[in-house]
């Protein structure tokens, strides 16, 4: 009879709380008994560890065990401390040694039978050890591919309870050892779709590559079948790669919602996540009763593709006016506030009017009255945040049949790659990596107009009546298409082409 102490972890919005695991034997009334704030998973892991330590061939006797996780204050969820509760009680009991597990942080569940788990968020969890100073991680070996991702600290992989006690007893044993990563090569977007695939459309695919080119927010706007969509979903296919370090964030954030793959776990390539127009707030940007993240934070680094903008709810629309300026998201509790990183492009398309065919008004079969209530379902502050406003205009027969100059995405991906690497060498000294990134201070520095460029901005913001916010989205934008040119100013006509992505909004919101 004694106490013991073992380190585990939990999972507090995205980041890591180590969670000190104290288990007390004692004489008493025989009970099981758990404290330390814990969600319903956690109490129920009285039940699992005391059946898996019997199936194991551990006889536990009638004594009063107290486990104690702490912090108190902290809220535990999830099923991560069964195997160290386990792991603590038979310490406790001095029926296993606790000097192997010194310097240890160890997680996993129970089954029944004995057998280890796996859990989520293990990618975080190993992170957040080695930034701590802890040797080794005991992990489900059905996480190790996962915890092996991050380098410099050791990995033990165990199946069942029984394996971890044959090694903490100093035994050989079947425990999978690993201290290893293998080298990151990123993964070119293979799909069976491309850009040569669409016909005509050039000002669309122009304005996709420059809202890749510069990580630019894109609103495509335009009768039914124009193309908005195939555009849109081809988007992925000339995203630049990712590094590593971006790769490794985005895989710990889909490694706490639970979607990675298990056999491939490190993502190796830019979100695209597409959203029905059904979803709820909470799921858009995240929350519940306890936060999770949402699409936005799941589309980190990548983008989020709305179709169909005006039947998402005005609620979730707004909701997302915040994540687009701060990239990131805070949602506030009675426990604390939440942070989710949301640093994505949007891309939305929409038609014009319900039957889709406005200002046509040859084919247009709605009144004025549907037009502004179908369009006032998008607010002019969420507008401002879309850099890129684009109309898909109805493709010509003879543009749909006829030869056209082969414009592929593995081209347009190379200029956006291209465009990209002087935005990085640009901004090497600086918190950004992209021109939408750009504070008033960068765009001041590197957005500079001539006498043409400044007069030719000063009739658009007086002729679009445009706000302070969009002023600077157009100047941002037209740093992004000198960057496409290789030109180290912004010219007139990369303005005049900025100004152009702008006047689109105008046209359809003055009704």
């Amino acid at each position: 009879m004694g106490f013991y102490t073992i380190l585990s972890a939990s999972i507090q919005g995205i980041k890591v709380e180590m969670i000190q695991v104290e288990v007390d034997v004692g004489n008493g009334l025989p009970v099981f008994h758990m404290v330390g704030f814990l969600a319903s998973e956690v109490k129920e892991a009285a039940e699992r560890v005391r059946t898996a330590l019997k199936n194991t061939g551990f006889m536990i006797p009638a004594r009063k065990v107290v486990v104690n996780l702490s912090p108190a204050n902290v809220r535990k969820r999830g099923t991560a401390f069964d195997l160290p509760i386990a792991l603590g009680v038979l310490m406790a009991l001095q029926i296993l040694p606790g000097n192997r597990l010194k310097n240890a942080l160890v997680v996993g569940e129970l089954g029944l039978d004995g057998s280890v788990r796996r859990t989520e968020g293990i990618l975080a969890i190993v992170a957040e050890a080695k930034e701590r100073g802890i040797r080794f991680c005991i992990v489900p070996e059905e996480n190790m591919k996962e915890a092996v991702l991050i380098q410099g600290i050791h990995i033990l992989g165990v199946k069942t309870l029984a394996e971890v006690c044959e090694w903490a007893k100093g035994h050989n044993c079947a425990v999978t050892e690993a201290d290893f990563t293998s080298d990151f090569v990123h993964e070119v977007q293979k799909a069976y779709i491309d850009y040569s695939d669409i016909q005509g459309q050039e000002i669309m695919k122009r304005a996709a590559l420059v809202a890749v080119a510069g990580n630019h927010n894109l609103l495509f706007i335009g009768p039914p079948g124009a193309g908005k969509t195939m555009v849109a979903k081809r988007i992925p296919t000339i995203l630049p790669g990712l590094t590593r370090e971006e790769s490794l964030e985005i895989t710990r954030i889909y490694s706490i919602a639970g979607q990675i793959e298990g056999e491939n776990p490190l993502i190796t390539k830019r979100p695209f996540r597409e959203v029905h127009h059904s979803v709820t707030r909470a799921a858009l940007i995240g929350g519940g009763m306890i936060p999770s993240p949402g699409e936005v934070t799941l589309a980190h680094g990548g983008v989020l593709f709305l179709d169909e903008l005006p039947e998402f709810s005005r609620t979730a629309l707004e909701a997302l006016r915040q994540p687009l300026e701060e990239k990131c998201v805070h949602i506030a509790r009675n426990q604390g506030i939440y942070s989710f990183p949301a640093d994505f492009m949007l891309v939305a398309a929409m038609n014009p009017c319900p039957c889709g065919f406005y200002p046509d008004l040859d084919k247009c079969s709605c009144s004025l009255s549907q037009v502004q209530k179908y369009l006032g379902k998008i607010s002019q502050p969420f507008l401002d945040r879309l850099d890129v406003c684009v109309e898909a205009a109805k493709v010509e027969y003879d543009v749909l049949v006829g030869k056209q100059e082969e414009c592929t995405s593995e081209k347009m991906r190379k200029k956006a790659e291209e465009a990209r690497k002087i935005q990085k060498e640009r901004f090497k000294d600086l918190p950004i990596a992209t021109n939408s990134q750009m504070r008033k201070e960068e765009i001041e520095q590197f957005c500079r107009l001539d006498s043409r460029g400044e007069s030719l901005m000063r009739q658009a913001y007086d002729a679009l009546h445009l706000t302070a916010r969009s002023y600077y989205k157009i100047l941002k934008v037209a740093r992004t298409i000198a960057d496409l040119e290789g030109s180290e100013v912004v010219e007139e006509g990369h303005l005049g082409e900025a100004i152009g992505y702008r006047m689109m909004d105008k046209k359809y919101w003055v009704c």
